[in-house]
């Protein structure tokens, strides 16, 4: 069943089972209110489950492109497109966000972007390969973020 992202009253629900849900809580409205604002978008997630799909896209990707396999479990996900990009976004419980931003023209801008939620560690399977820059959110406190560019065709 999709949900609706409130960035202006922030829920826990959907990623209530993380260790850090109050963070990946506000870590998605942030997501939500920049669509928003930029292209106005509704943000809307399913349960990974719901949307096997857009999972194994983002986890091709991510294997692909940088041998990486993201040991928590997927919680929510999403896709949509905007402004000629295709955007995938995968939650999981441990507070990381993965999206994937896919430009659909032919030299079009692509890249894999990571947020952790405050309060997280960085995952060991991406602690030796980036680092993270800080950037703070009136919804998420301080967001951790670090990215690379794909070179692949997905």
């Amino acid at each position: 069943m999709p949900y609706t992202v409130d960035f202006q009253n922030v829920s826990t629900v959907g990623v209530e089972s993380s260790p850090v849900a109050e963070a990946l809580a506000g870590l998605r409205a942030n997501e939500a209110r920049y669509y928003k604002n930029k292209y106005d978008h509704v943000f809307t997630v399913q349960t990974a489950g719901e949307e096997p799909e857009t999972l194994d896209w983002v986890n091709r990707i991510l294997a692909q492109e940088r041998n990486i396999v993201i040991s928590a479990a997927p919680l929510e996900v999403t896709s949509f497109e905007v402004d000629g990009i295709r955007m995938a976004y995968v939650f999981y419980e441990s507070g990381l966000s993965v999206n994937v931003m896919y430009g659909i023209g032919d030299g079009t801008k692509r890249a894999v972007g990571f947020k952790l939620a405050e309060g997280m560690e960085v995952p060991e399977e991406l602690e030796s390969k980036f680092k993270f820059a800080r950037q703070k959110s009136k919804l998420a406190g301080v967001i951790r973020g670090s990215y690379f560019v794909i070179k692949g065709e997905y």
